[in-house]
């Protein structure tokens, strides 16, 4: 009851992002249903599109996750624990309002699928959607419902272990690991080929190298902002950028795998040697891939602007102007295109060379 309390009284932007979730789930869980139906029309072939669809659930899970973290009904806030709200509570809070998003998502998802199938009210749209959802052949229950509830469960899972309560780890850099799974997942793409299942385990590697990378290349980019005689302006802009790496870098690397895997597809649609894993539904499973990878990536910069909200309070104290913060802004996205632009391009030319040998 708190956590429903808590979330029908924030405010209009994060109920939006609360309804931004329920819709990627909404799409992935139609998604699942789409490969299990085909499934059972074609057996053969189907344990790759599962694998295929299992994507846009990691990166919606990803996003659900992003969202609970910058809600501000679930953030500690001194005195909340003399009446009970104590970090254990408000992670609970989190979980509950997480699986109640995810939970609408699937259940919007299900009826979109029956009704498009003709099982609620009559096939709409002269059955047009019948053939493509296969329903002619009857929808294993049991399948579909685990399906849809592994969305909310993945979901609430992520966010408990997100936002449990722990000791701050000691700063690192996983940068040579991610490497070394970027290599190991174009290598796989290479043993495997363009089909079987062999190609979507090597670009989730591929991208999980990317995420693990991300932060190295983030706060590399701080670097090289302050290299050769920084002035104040790349001072401010570099070593805030370095110390945002951790919490940006996991979200820009794998906006990067996805980038690469966009321009990969782009390359090898005119030899034909992609393919399209998910069939007319391919097109629709990329824009919700890209949409909430780069979603993700804005709502983790969310969270670093709230809790840096005491720096630049401060800085406006001391008679910094505003225009010198949006600067700095300006110079950290600018950095962080330049240095991501070519990482980019070399993974999706690498994926090209390896899937095309």
């Amino acid at each position: 009851m708190l956590a429903l309390r808590l979330a029908r009284g924030s405010r209009p932007l994060v109920q939006l992002r609360r309804l931004l979730v329920a819709a990627a789930c909404a799409a992935t869980g139609f998604l699942l249903l789409y490969v299990l139906a085909g499934a059972t029309d074609r057996p053969a072939g189907s344990f790759p599109r599962l694998l295929w669809a299992l994507v846009p659930l990691a990166v919606t899970v990803q996003f659900a996750v992003a969202v609970a973290r910058t809600d501000p009904a679930t953030r500690p806030r001194e005195g909340l624990d003399a009446v009970g709200l104590g970090p254990v509570r408000l992670l609970l809070a989190a979980v509950v309002s997480t699986a109640v998003a995810c939970t609408l998502g699937s259940a919007v998802a299900l009826a979109a699928f029956l009704h498009l199938r003709g099982q609620l009210t009559g096939p709409p749209f002269d059955g047009a959607a019948a053939g493509l959802l296969h329903a002619d052949r009857p929808l294993p229950v049991a399948a579909a419902l685990t399906l849809l509830a592994l969305i909310p469960l993945s979901a609430c899972a992520a966010t408990a272990l997100a936002l449990r309560p722990h000791a701050p780890a000691a700063p690192q850099t996983a940068l040579p690991w991610g490497i070394a799974l970027t290599a190991c997942g174009l290598a796989i793409e290479a043993y495997a080929g363009p089909g079987g299942a062999g190609m979507p385990a090597g670009w989730a590697l591929t991208a999980v190298g990317l995420s693990l990378a991300g932060p190295g290349i983030a706060y590399a980019c701080g670097a090289l902002v302050q290299a050769a005689r920084p002035g104040a302006m790349r001072l401010l802009a570099g070593r805030t950028l370095q110390e945002e790496a951790s919490r940006l870098g996991r979200p820009l690397g794998v906006l990067c795998a996805v980038g690469a895997g966009a321009l990969t597809a782009a390359a090898l649609r005119g030899r034909g040697g992609l393919g399209v894993p998910l069939g007319p539904l391919t097109g629709p499973a990329f824009a919700l891939v890209v949409l909430c990878a780069a979603a993700t990536l804005v709502t983790r910069a969310v969270e670093v602007r709230q809790e840096r909200s005491a720096a630049r309070t401060a800085l406006r104290d001391m008679g910094a102007p505003g225009a010198v913060l949006r600067t700095a802004a300006t110079l950290r996205a600018t950095a962080l295109v330049a240095v991501c632009a070519p990482v980019v391009w070399g993974v999706a030319q690498l994926t090209s060379l390896a899937l095309t040998r």
